[in-house]
């Protein structure tokens, strides 16, 4: 198997090869597999389902030991596709503590760290040109069902026309 990173790959059944995938990606990708979804009312308030995470974003836990526990981001590991949480720690045998990575799959930002202006503004345009496309979308199947229905009555009066010719 190659090494190397391939940009030409779309997809595979197999996981060896989504491992690789994941791994041999360069940065600006690995940086879009730590995205973690937002909270019910920061999706609404912003108009994203997911976001990237940051540094100082308040997060919860929704999997594992620790479930249910908050806490802002300190550390974000992209080769690991992991973050560690201030205030979330493990005690060792030898009486040290330490902070467990978590992945990124088992969080839920509550808080955005808007430190960044420009770190809404990217995905606010997306996110409202996808909805003006489906409006506009929804708008010309109106539009064709409104032109359909007007032929429709044309043909109906260009038939009852006919038909009160021939019976004159």
């Amino acid at each position: 198997m190659k090494k190397k990173f391939s940009t030409k790959w779309k997809a595979s059944k197999q996981p060896r090869k989504q491992r690789k995938y994941r791994y041999n990606a360069p940065k600006h990708i690995q940086s879009k597999f730590i995205n973690v979804h937002l909270d019910k009312e920061l999706a609404k308030k912003h108009g994203i389902k997911r976001l990237r995470v940051k540094t100082g974003d308040k997060v919860r836990i929704m999997r594992g030991k620790f479930k249910g526990k908050e806490g802002k981001v300190d550390l974000i590991n992209l080769k690991k596709s992991k973050v560690t949480i201030t205030g979330i720690e493990v005690s060792k045998k030898d009486g040290s503590k330490s902070r467990p990575p978590f992945p990124t799959s088992n969080l839920l930002i509550l808080e955005l760290n808007l430190d960044d202006k420009k770190r809404l503004a990217k995905k606010q345009t997306q996110g409202k040109k996808q909805v003006k496309s489906e409006v506009k979308s929804q708008e010309n199947k109106a539009d064709a069902k409104t032109e359909v229905k007007v032929e429709a009555k044309k043909e109906t009066k260009v038939k009852t026309e006919e038909k009160v010719q021939q019976t004159k």
